[in-house]
């Protein structure tokens, strides 16, 4: 979870605990539950809108693949699947009969 070992979620816990204090922790710990689903359905909602106003084709859009490197290569290898499956195709039409050598 979010790359936080078994002693490192303890180690938090107990910083919590004397930082905000065991009285407060467990509103703390609505509060921030409330804050982190706002956010993450922000996000939600602005895919969402970004899906809807790029149109179709995009249907299929991931936030990471908004990322230029991945966007790029994502395109490019469309773009040279269809040269790929035309030369596989002619390899194995051009095959060479043995016995005319």
């Amino acid at each position: 979870m979010f790359g936080i070992g078994g002693g490192e979620f303890v180690a938090l816990i107990l910083l919590a605990l004397l930082l905000i204090g065991p009285d407060k922790l467990p509103q703390f710990s609505v509060d921030s539950a409330r804050f982190i689903r706002k956010v993450r359905d922000l996000a939600q909602g602005a895919t969402k809108d970004l899906r809807e106003n790029l149109g179709p084709g995009y249907e299929d859009l991931k936030v990471t693949d908004l990322h230029p490197k991945k966007f790029l290569t994502k395109h490019i290898n469309k773009v040279l699947a269809e040269p790929a499956a035309e030369i596989a195709e002619l390899k194995k039409s051009a095959k060479i009969d043995p016995d005319l050598l």
